[in-house]
């Protein structure tokens, strides 16, 4: 099955009082996390310019292994961006794709 998590991010102005250099820095040890886990397909959508309630970024991932996904975050969660305060995690919203699909087959399939 393929499950979807659009996670909600608020990055506080700690983070924008770094210099470009070092907000390069540190996003560039992030992505390196990311990379750890390419069961985990990880795309970045900016929000602050945008309407949206108490959120600055969205981070979209979609993967077919929960367990990877979880591994992931507790990693990222460990670095200083998110340690230090820089970042939370507002909200998490998840979907499986086309779950009933799933159903009807698993239900047809025990009758």
């Amino acid at each position: 099955m393929n499950y979807v998590f659009i996670v909600l991010i608020e990055f506080y102005p700690s983070w924008l009082a770094m210099t470009r250099e070092e907000r390069g820095k540190r996003a560039n040890e992030l992505k390196e996390i990311i990379l750890k886990y390419p069961e985990v397909h990880v795309r970045f959508f900016d929000a602050e310019a945008l309407p949206g309630k108490d959120y600055t970024d969205i981070i979209f991932c979609e993967t077919n292994n929960v367990q990877k996904y979880h591994y992931m975050w507790e990693e990222l969660r460990d670095h200083p961006v998110y340690t230090e305060g820089h970042m939370k995690i507002k909200n998490v919203i998840m979907g499986i794709e086309e779950a009933y699909k799933k159903f009807e087959e698993d239900s047809f399939n025990n009758n």
